[in-house]
């Protein structure tokens, strides 16, 4: 599987924090946005999803995965088709 041209796990690490930080950021602003608007089922919507990233005592400690969507599907393409 590919290695995103990445060559050490400080790389990985930084840029995986990032997004998280970009999609943690655009989170918060749409929350503060819908209840701006009085759009409380979307408010809400938003944090029911995203409630251990807003949530400032489990931000930090909540686990993030991410993954390659075109390697995932390759990664099931390859697999015999009577697999498990």
């Amino acid at each position: 599987m590919s290695n995103f041209n990445i060559t050490d796990d400080s790389a990985t690490v930084d840029r995986l924090s990032q997004q998280r930080d970009d999609i943690y950021d655009w989170c918060v602003e749409r929350f503060r946005y819908h209840m701006a608007n009085d759009n409380i089922d979307e408010a809400l919507a938003l944090a029911d999803e995203f409630f251990e990233w807003m949530d400032p005592d489990n931000m930090e400690k909540e686990e993030t995965a991410f993954f390659n969507e075109d390697e995932l599907l390759n990664l099931y393409l390859s697999l015999p088709e009577n697999y498990g």
